[in-house]
C-alpha cells in the first residue's frame, strides 16, 4: 500500500504548533498556584508526539485539547424534621411505681394513658352525674374483677330505692375503697365523650375496659380532673 508522508514543512509546522501548546500550558502552571489535591491531566497535543501531563489547577481556563472535567453539583443537605407530639392534655405531675398514668378529664369527657412518659391510649368516658358527681383527686388502681355485680346497697342505698340498683359489669378496675371504679359500661356508650351518666364510676366501652383490666397494673395513679364533685382524699 502506498502511504504518504508528511513533508519537512508539514512536519514543522506540527513541531511549532506542540511547542505554542507546551508554552501555553507551561504559563497557565507557573501563573496559578498549584492545588495539593489537584488531579493531573494528560493531553496529546499533537498525533505521533508523546503525550503531556499538566496538572489540573481549580480556576485556570481550559486547555486546548484536555479532556473536560464535569463538575458535580453538591447534594442539598436533608432537612430535619421535628416528629409530631401527640396531641392531647399534658401528663399530670404525679409520681407513679408502675411507670403509668391516667387523667380522666370532665372537660373534654376523655381518659389519657401514658407509660414512661409516653401518650399510649385516649378512650371516651362517662363519668358521675352533677347528682353523684365523681370526686376529683388522684386515685390508684387495686383490686380487679373480670366481672361483678355492683350495688348501691354497699354506700348505705337501698337497691329497691328510687336511686338503689344492682348491675352486672364486665372487666372492673378498683380505684377506690368507697366503690369507685373504671369499668366496661356498654349501656352508656352514646354518652361517653359526651356527658356523664354513671353514679361514680368511669364508664368505657367494653374493649376499652378489657384493655385497662388485662393492661394496667395494680397502684397505677388515675387522675381524675374538672368534675363538680367534691375533692377525693382517701386512697
Amino acid at each position: 500500500m502506498f502511504t504518504s508522508k508528511p513533508s519537512r514543512r508539514a512536519r514543522r509546522g506540527l513541531t511549532q504548533r506542540a511547542i505554542a501548546i507546551v508554552i501555553g500550558a507551561l504559563a497557565v502552571v507557573l501563573a496559578l498556584p498549584i492545588a495539593a489535591s489537584a488531579a493531573p491531566t494528560t493531553i496529546s497535543p499533537v498525533p505521533g508526539l508523546p503525550p503531556l501531563t499538566i496538572p489540573d489547577i481549580p480556576g485556570a481556563p481550559q486547555i486546548p485539547g484536555a479532556p473536560s472535567t464535569p463538575k458535580s453539583t453538591p447534594k442539598p443537605k436533608p432537612t430535619p424534621t421535628t416528629p409530631e407530639k401527640p396531641k392531647g392534655p399534658a401528663i399530670p405531675g404525679v409520681k407513679t411505681s408502675t411507670g403509668w398514668i391516667a387523667l380522666a378529664d370532665d372537660a373534654s369527657h376523655q381518659i389519657t394513658w401514658w407509660h414512661n412518659g409516653n401518650q399510649v391510649k385516649t378512650m371516651p368516658i362517662s363519668m358521675g352525674t352533677n347528682d353523684h358527681p365523681t370526686p376529683n383527686g388522684v386515685y390508684h388502681t387495686k383490686e380487679k374483677y373480670r366481672d361483678m355485680y355492683m350495688d348501691s346497697s354497699t354506700y348505705g342505698v337501698p337497691v329497691d330505692s328510687a336511686e338503689g340498683y344492682r348491675t352486672y359489669v364486665e372487666y372492673a378496675t378498683r380505684m377506690s375503697w368507697d366503690g369507685i371504679f373504671i369499668h366496661a359500661a356498654p349501656w352508656s356508650v352514646s354518652q361517653q365523650g359526651r356527658s356523664n351518666a354513671s353514679h361514680g364510676c368511669i364508664n368505657v366501652s367494653t374493649e376499652n375496659g378489657k384493655w385497662v383490666f388485662n393492661t394496667i397494673p395494680r397502684d397505677t395513679p388515675i387522675v381524675v380532673r374538672g368534675t363538680v364533685g367534691p375533692k377525693y382524699t382517701g386512697d
